[in-house]
């Protein structure tokens, strides 16, 4: 499996990551704060592991 997630994307999906985890945690008794928990967590993986199946299904690749 091949990286593809890097650059600003990598950098703008740990940004926003870190924002929606930190939402999520303060929130963390209602749904919302739930869901925003959830929706952080996978786009701070996907920045982590350089790999999004979104990506790979739109065939798009920001490492290169």
């Amino acid at each position: 499996m091949n990286p593809n997630v890097g650059g600003f994307d990598r950098l703008l999906r740990v940004v926003v990551g870190l924002a929606l985890l930190t939402f999520g945690y303060r929130n963390r008794g209602r749904t919302l704060g739930t869901l925003a928990f959830v929706a952080g967590s996978d786009v701070f993986a996907t920045a982590v592991i350089q790999r999004c199946p979104a990506n790979e299904l739109l065939g798009i690749d920001t490492c290169r």
